[in-house]
């Protein structure tokens, strides 16, 4: 089977990510003696400064860890919650009926910090000067700017002009935008990252002590101070076109800490498949998978896989394996949109059963569905909201729905674009160290295009509660102190004997339909984790988008033309609208775990030529 790279083994350490300079800074920290936990924390700070269109230090991230030593397996949840005086009654004040997907009315508290500081502080067991040194080095002496974070900046770049002069400042230089491959600093941000530590070394000698000034000076100092003050002192334009204040406060900020709580899971392949709970869209890839079991893809996915192995399209066995999994997945992100979030009671025990899969995979045709049918766990029924239910009415037309509010630069999360054509999405590393201790985080939001610079931090905010609904009532609906359901969606998978991978992907809405071709492929079909990683992938577009606008197409397909014209040509026979996504451009899976045989293993997607794995 053909392979862009080949999958490292070694027995010492492993890191995969999403840009080869997380990759070689997790690979330091481990060979500097630090275990998997620092390594992450290390790579994922590094994430937030050579990636500030994908993701920053006042963002979003929830990570999934597995300690060897007990064999425990844990989230940290650093998805922030709402403010408190953010209500449906508060935004119907200013006349605004959708969250905007930009600027300070959509800012949640930042959790990314605070998760990678609780990581550190529980079970890592490096300093947090140790884990900064890095970012902080590329934050002030600079690094390549990588291609799509200078398109993205160029793209947003009159809006910094006109009406974000803090972004400007930092992003703009004397001629614009910066150039790709251009050495790029923020020394802003690499000011914040050593005060912190100042803060940090301040509290003493012990590193738990220092974690936790650091933590306090973040949520509850310096930080929360100017967040407080920029926010509800300057308004700015977001995407509703005119300029707000937000809610966002110091108080906010002090209420919060990053959580640690159980993962979820569902046996799959003589595996356990590891996800967060259902205030993430984590659920989402273990009813997939639940639905694939009920409809017997086993023997599909084999002859696929043989086929791949001799460089030849199963063009039937393929075919048919891409439609089952196109409609398991509409039927999973139905009820995704239904029943998932932190504001209501979500029936997961009933939604992850075999006995509802089994009910629902009976809805699976011979055709592509042009419904959207969530489902009834426990004899509850469904309730969409209405601005979806209006969105997928104005769509039937095929002109892709939105749920309304004006369009705007930046709009939501950056992730690619229905056929897979954008400058980039979000971030990912894994990690696997010689104890065998797991980390699979997915850091993203206070991306530089969706929100404006906090002055004299260097980063941005969050805007993920535009993820919220201002319809009350719903599992997802906009409540002070709750949760948005975020896309990110780390995941972790466990074998017999310690063996076991962590896995996952940037890509918003796509990130657990893309990870679903890639464990058939691994787990079922039985290549290995870089021809899995490798194999030519496809989501649906007929799935609602989670950001602002919440576009969606009606029996929409992307596809990579590797899948060959046939394949293609087949699934639009089926009903479905096929977009050719081209040969290369669907997720940004990597991976990383234990063998059977003890041995380490990782692997990273070669699409965009940032992702690598590292190792010895």
């Amino acid at each position: 089977m053909f392979t862009t790279r080949p999958v490292l083994t070694g027995t010492f350490g492993m890191v995969g990510s999403t840009h080869w300079l997380a990759s070689a800074v997790g690979m330091r920290t481990l060979e500097a003696g630090g275990n998997a936990f620092d390594a992450a924390v290390a790579a994922g700070f590094t994430l937030s400064v050579v990636e500030p269109h994908l993701n920053g230090p006042g963002g979003d991230v929830p990570v999934i860890g597995h300690r060897a030593s007990d064999g425990r397996t844990f989230v940290v949840c650093g998805q922030g919650t709402a403010p408190a005086a953010a209500t449906p009654l508060a935004f119907a004040a200013l006349g605004v009926d959708v969250v905007p997907g930009t600027g300070h009315l959509a800012a949640v508290v930042p959790g990314a910090f605070g998760a990678w500081l609780d990581l550190l502080a529980r079970h890592g067991t490096m300093t947090l000067a140790e884990v900064l040194a890095p970012a902080i080095g590329y934050a002030r002496d600079g690094y390549p700017l990588v291609p799509a974070a200078a398109r993205t900046i160029a793209t947003v770049a009159d809006m910094f002009t006109e009406h974000w002069p803090t972004s400007a400042e930092v992003y703009l230089t004397a001629g614009g935008a910066p150039e790709a491959g251009s050495r790029f600093a923020n020394p802003a941000l690499a000011a914040t990252f050593e005060r912190l530590v100042a803060e940090a070394q301040a509290a003493g000698p012990d590193r738990e002590a220092q974690i936790e000034a650091a933590r306090r000076a973040f949520y509850e100092g310096f930080v929360a101070e100017a967040v407080d003050a920029f926010v509800s002192g300057t308004p700015v334009v977001d995407a509703t076109g005119s300029a707000h204040a937000g809610f966002l406060r110091g108080d906010d900020m002090a209420a919060w800490r990053a959580s640690e709580e159980p993962t979820v899971a569902v046996p799959f392949a003589g595996v356990e498949v590891h996800k967060t709970a259902a205030w993430g869209q984590g659920p989402v890839l273990l009813q997939q998978l639940r639905l694939l079991d009920a409809l017997g893809v086993e023997d599909l996915v084999r002859e696929v896989v043989t086929a791949e192995r001799h460089g030849l399209v199963a063009v039937g066995p393929t075919t048919e394996l891409v439609h089952l999994v196109t409609e398991a997945a509409k039927l999973a992100f139905a009820d995704r949109d239904a029943w998932y979030g932190d504001s209501g009671d979500v029936p997961l025990d009933a939604l992850l059963s075999p006995a509802y899969a089994a009910e629902r995979a009976r809805l699976v045709g011979a055709e592509a569905d042009g419904g959207y049918r969530p489902g009834s766990p426990d004899g509850r029924e469904p309730v969409l909201p209405r601005a979806l239910l209006e969105a997928r009415a104005e769509a039937e037309g095929g002109t892709p729905g939105r749920t309304g509010g004006a369009p705007g630069g930046g709009l939501g999360e950056p992730t690619v674009s229905p056929i897979g054509l954008s400058p980039g999405d979000t971030c990912h590393v894994d990690v696997v160290d010689r104890w065998g201790n797991r980390v699979s985080a997915t850091p993203s939001g206070g991306w530089l295009q969706s929100s404006p610079v906090v002055p004299g931090l260097g980063f941005a905010l969050p805007t993920r509660a535009q993820m919220f609904w201002l319809e009350p009532g719903l599992p997802s609906s906009l409540v002070p102190g709750t949760r948005p359901r975020t896309t990110l969606s780390p995941a972790m998978v466990l074998g017999a004997g310690g063996a076991g991978f962590a896995f996952g992907t940037p890509g918003g809405d796509q990130q657990d339909q893309w990870t679903v071709p890639f464990l058939l492929r691994h787990l079922v079909g039985g290549a290995d984790l870089q021809a899995a990683i490798d194999g030519a992938s496809w989501h649906s577009t007929h799935v609602h988008g989670s950001f602002h606008p919440r576009t969606h197409t009606p029996r929409g397909l992307a596809a990579e033309s590797r899948l060959g014209a046939e394949v293609l040509a087949a699934l639009a026979a089926r009903g479905h609208a096929v977009q050719d996504a081209g040969p290369w451009t669907l997720g940004r899976i990597s991976a990383a775990g234990v063998r059977a045989d003890g041995l380490l293993e990782a692997a990273a997607n070669p699409r965009g030529m940032q992702g690598y794995a590292v190792g010895r």
